[in-house]
């Protein structure tokens, strides 16, 4: 019925005709042809092996209820000695309504793209769940080739849902438009604490897979390419659970003063680009990763008087993006989620009238895209937990061993982004550990895809830099002084065209684990 009112309509006048004719959508639910269930009803119907393929990205968008009511089964199967575990596929992390309880009841077989539960992680760091790092612009695409089998069940958050199957999803979309297709069957989670005017933020698209694709025509942060709604197959469509919950995440912290000189050092790199330059007069789309230093860079950026205002492109719109909005600094923000704390949705919901033009919600296979993100030019700025001298940056592994969350879209970015920028504190645990070091335990970027490292102590450009030259600027600008000499010192050990000394490469990591701080470190052990 959608399309007959939608025909030959310019795609903003669709939409509002769209909001004006079903300010009531949700209210409708009762006259469809869906069955009404209880979570626990519905979560009697996920069987041990299932595949579950999840709306959502981080906790916006992700379901609430059914989930938790899987886990509590999965806890009296175990008690009765019976295997129950079930993969979950998401577009990011999701939340503890999810992988937090799943995990304690060690009911999740495999995980992927991206987790950051600290439950969860125990589980993959102990193998008792199997976890898959990918790059968040490939989930989507490597379902529909088949590569990881079939979706058994997809649960999907939504605003609304008409008889014909048209879903207004709600804060984040993550690759629900590639699951649900896919999936035998469909619950949906109808939350009723979210508002129907979300009607016309979403840009619902799939690309066409080889060999028939083509372009994704994106040419602005603001082109919309797709519809308003998901359409999934209403046949598919077993049961409808009622909730009403803001997606709870919690509000960051204040920047502490690491972080602020980080936020600090970023936006004056880019003033000084910008001044050379090196950068569009014009400006460019501004992508930015999720936490303390990313608010930091957000809180500069909001201060600064010679940068242009700027749009976004990017996977994750946080607090401080919407006070961004709201200054006019960054006039708009194409993203996959909305990842507000509890306080900032409620105040976005009282005036979604103001944002609804400036905010636009895209599959991760949209937000994430790399042939988007070179088109547009996106300076891509992510936080790392380590830096080696010679550029390549961890993002994923502990001491290169343990997994903390995963690589996420940072490789999207940074392999295709304009400007590519890392940024780490350059000690954590009060210096007993160096975010510099002769050479990451783990590589998920590799120098040939950064350009420029900031930490609290400068700024590292390593553009046109052989690996000797970004060596030296590391040490110089970006180790914290405890650590230079020793940095100096290990330069010195190795040979050739990066001068890698393989005994001593991972030295900084040995010492922690055997003393307990890396300034222990003597290379003479290594010659």
């Amino acid at each position: 019925m959608w399309k007959n009112i939608f025909k030959n309509l310019p795609v903003l006048h669709k939409i509002s005709i769209f909001v004006q004719n079903y300010e009531n959508f949700p209210n409708q639910s009762n006259k469809m042809a869906y069955q009404f269930m209880s979570a626990a009803d519905a979560a009697a119907m996920i069987n041990n092996g299932d595949t579950i393929g999840l709306s959502g990205f981080t906790a916006p968008g992700v379901p609430k209820s059914i989930l938790e009511e899987v886990a509590h089964r999965a806890a009296a199967e175990h008690e009765k000695g019976n295997e129950f575990k079930i993969n979950i596929f998401s577009g990011a992390s999701t939340n503890d309504h999810v992988d937090g309880i799943l995990a304690r009841n060690n009911a999740v077989n495999m995980r992927a793209p991206y987790q950051n539960t600290p439950d969860l992680r125990k589980r993959i760091n102990t193998h008792d769940a199997h976890y898959f790092d990918r790059h968040l612009s490939e989930m989507a695409q490597d379902t529909r080739y088949g590569f990881f089998g079939d979706i058994d069940v997809a649960i999907i958050e939504a605003a609304a849902i008409d008889e014909t199957g048209e879903v207004l999803l709600g804060c984040g979309l993550g690759n629900i438009p590639t699951y649900a297709p896919r999936a035998k069957k469909i619950f949906i989670e109808l939350n009723e604490a979210l508002p129907q005017s979300l009607m016309g933020m979403h840009d619902v698209y799939v690309p066409a897979d080889p060999p028939y694709r083509s372009e994704i025509p994106i040419y602005s942060p603001s082109d919309r390419i797709g519809r308003p709604t998901l359409k999934i197959d209403p046949s598919k469509v077993v049961g409808i659970v009622r909730t009403n919950a803001l997606d709870g995440v919690k509000a960051f912290t204040k920047p502490d003063a690491t972080s602020e000189l980080i936020g600090a050092n970023v936006v004056q790199f880019l003033v000084s680009e910008y001044r050379k330059g090196r950068i569009p007069k014009e400006f460019l789309p501004l992508q930015s990763g999720v936490g303390n230093v990313a608010n930091a860079v957000l809180h500069y950026l909001s201060m600064d008087k010679e940068l242009p205002n700027f749009m976004m492109f990017t996977e994750v719109i946080q607090d401080s993006v919407l006070e961004l909005l709201r200054l006019g600094k960054c006039t708009f923000a194409s993203t996959c989620s909305m990842t507000f704390s509890n306080e900032v949705e409620t105040e976005l919901f009282a005036d979604l009238k103001y944002y609804h033009d400036k905010i636009l919600l895209r599959p991760a296979e949209l937000s994430n895209n790399p042939e988007v993100i070179r088109r547009l030019g996106v300076i891509a700025m992510n936080t790392a937990l380590e830096a080696d001298i010679f550029g390549n940056v961890n993002s994923s592994h502990v001491l290169g061993q343990k997994m903390m969350n995963g690589i996420g879209g940072s490789g999207d970015f940074t392999r295709n982004g304009y400007l590519s920028i890392f940024s780490c504190p350059s000690i954590t645990k009060e210096g007993l550990i160096s975010n510099i070091v002769p050479h990451v335990a783990h590589v998920d970027h590799t120098e040939h895809s950064v350009d420029v490292i900031i930490t609290d102590q400068g700024i590292a450009d390593l553009r046109h830099k052989d690996p000797v030259q970004r060596a030296e600027a590391i040490i110089e600008n970006c180790a914290n002084p405890m650590y230079q000499q020793l940095l100096w010192d290990y330069l010195k050990l190795g040979a050739g065209q990066t001068p890698v000394a393989l005994k001593a490469a991972l030295s900084f990591h040995a010492t922690f684990q055997e003393e307990g701080d890396m300034r222990k470190t003597d290379f003479a052990k290594y010659c």
